[in-house]
């Protein structure tokens, strides 16, 4: 079961902010949002968020991304959404390894 959006994020309960709107419209876990629309969300803050960041995109990335939608099941794309935004939420990310 989900937790609710206090879990994740700094709303508490009649803080009256933007979070809690949200929750007041969506519901606790989102409840009231489609599957499809919370990947469009996702879409959408990790653009933001990586566009925030230095850098570019190594255009093997683009390739093994590809190679994901094809070869893995939906389950599994789904399973490496997760663990890269915890790897995003908690600092687990390295920096690009260069081949030669």
């Amino acid at each position: 079961m989900s937790k609710p959006l206090g879990y994740y994020t700094s709303y508490t309960p009649g803080d009256e902010s933007f979070l809690e709107k949200l929750q007041e419209e969506y519901g606790a876990t989102f409840e009231k949002i489609s599957k499809r629309e919370k990947l469009s969300i996702l879409m959408i803050l990790a653009s933001n968020l990586g566009n925030q960041l230095d850098g570019g995109v190594r255009g093997e990335i683009y390739a093994i991304a590809g190679e994901m939608t094809d070869q893995l099941s939906l389950s599994d794309q789904a399973g490496i959404m997760e663990a890269i935004v915890n790897q995003i939420r908690w600092g687990q990310n390295a920096k690009p390894v260069h081949h030669s």
